[in-house]
């Protein structure tokens, strides 16, 4: 993993979904843990996925943090479909 990765996975947005707009640093580990068990999806966003996963599942999501835009705020999580 390099810096350009960090920088990603520090300021990347979920493009779609329940968690659309939220840095893909700050989506919930359940989340991650879900889309491993279903498959991440394919390209540069899974690669994303599966990398904060693996942060998550070794106590590093901490390195992140300096690197958060300073001005971004959470949008609500969308309602479940059902």
């Amino acid at each position: 993993m390099n810096h350009e990765s960090l920088l990603k996975l520090a300021r990347w947005k979920m493009p779609f979904g329940r968690y659309e707009g939220w840095l893909i640093a700050e989506l919930p580990e359940p989340y991650l843990v879900w889309y491993s068990a279903k498959g991440f999806p394919d390209g540069e966003l899974g690669q994303l996925l599966a990398m904060m996963l693996e942060m998550r599942a070794n106590g590093l999501e901490s390195l992140l943090q300096p690197l958060k835009p300073k001005d971004h705020s959470r949008p609500p999580m969308k309602p479940a479909k059902r």
